[in-house]
């Protein structure tokens, strides 16, 4: 692998991207369903519904409710997930080496996430990243989340490389919309959460990666100026 041809910084989205927190999710659902009388529902009706937030999954998780009635559950659905948390996810295979091989060509990388950020700090330990995660940056931390490019924007800083230098790796249609905003080169993440009627080729992205092994062939990493 060249040396030259890895990006200097990484950013990348948490849930879809790096961590398979769809079990973690269902088990916080399921327990809201069976507190008013509810079948569990299955992973399958969830996942592809985990990258865009609490709100769309209480929303698969309650169908018959309409969006007024599910507004109050979204506090119960963060509190009973932060009970759940890191309890069934799982790292996406080929994670682990693929991090390790950007820290092995000084590549710094970096999380910026729509999960609020008390909660992306809380698995980040659990992750054993703490000191090795640059920075973090939720969809709380600032007074936008993405697709605004102001996440991307402020980690880049917060990293001291420039938003030319580095690139954005997520799964959702938002993480390549908040990357073309900020003016920055964006991965799309095929292995993450996706709706059956999503066309990630739509979502122009600089390129797309099958499984996140992929991305150790350094050649699979959009160019950069």
């Amino acid at each position: 692998m060249s040396r030259l041809r890895f990006p200097r910084a990484v950013l990348f989205d948490l849930d879809g991207t790096l961590l398979d927190s769809a079990p973690d999710m269902l088990a916080t659902v399921n327990r809201m369903r069976a507190s008013r009388g509810q079948a569990a529902m299955p992973l399958a009706n969830l996942r592809p519904h985990v990258s865009r937030g609490g709100r769309a999954m209480v929303a698969a998780a309650f169908p018959a409710l309409d969006e007024e009635a599910r507004a109050p559950m979204l506090a119960e659905f963060l509190d009973i997930y932060r009970e759940e948390l890191g309890r069934h996810g799982l790292l996406f295979d080929g994670i682990e080496p693929m991090l390790a091989a950007l820290e092995a060509d000084d590549v710094r990388w970096g999380i910026v996430t729509n999960k609020p950020e008390y909660l992306a700090r809380e698995i980040v330990p659990q992750l054993g990243w703490e000191s090795r995660c640059a920075v973090l940056i939720g969809g709380d931390t600032l007074a936008e989340r993405k697709p605004h490019p102001l996440p991307l924007q402020v980690a880049c800083q917060r990293m001291g490389v420039g938003i030319d230098a580095c690139v954005y790796v997520g799964d959702d249609e938002r993480d390549i919309q908040a990357a073309r905003a900020a003016g920055m080169r964006s991965v799309v993440a095929l292995w993450g959460y996706r709706l059956a009627a999503d066309d990630p080729v739509a979502w122009h992205g600089d390129t797309m990666v099958e499984a996140p092994i992929e991305l150790l062939d350094a050649r699979r990493w959009p160019s950069l100026p």
